[in-house]
């Protein structure tokens, strides 16, 4: 599994952070990004999941489909 964050969509909630802080940083306003290419380590899927389906802008996306 594969996710990136859309940074023109991302109004910096940072749920997915609170949620999955092993998968995503802030910024000092509370935009996410991924850590490092995206990659999702194995067994940190469902959080990642979790983070996708309660980000209120639809920012994070699953490259894999």
């Amino acid at each position: 599994m594969k996710i990136r964050v859309d940074p023109d969509r991302c109004q910096g909630h940072a749920r997915c952070y609170a949620l999955a802080p092993e998968l995503f940083s802030v910024d000092d306003y509370g935009h996410s990004s991924v850590i490092g290419d995206g990659t999702v380590p194995a067994g940190l899927e469902a959080k990642a999941r979790l983070a996708i389906a309660n980000c209120p802008e639809l920012a994070i996306e699953d490259l894999a489909g």
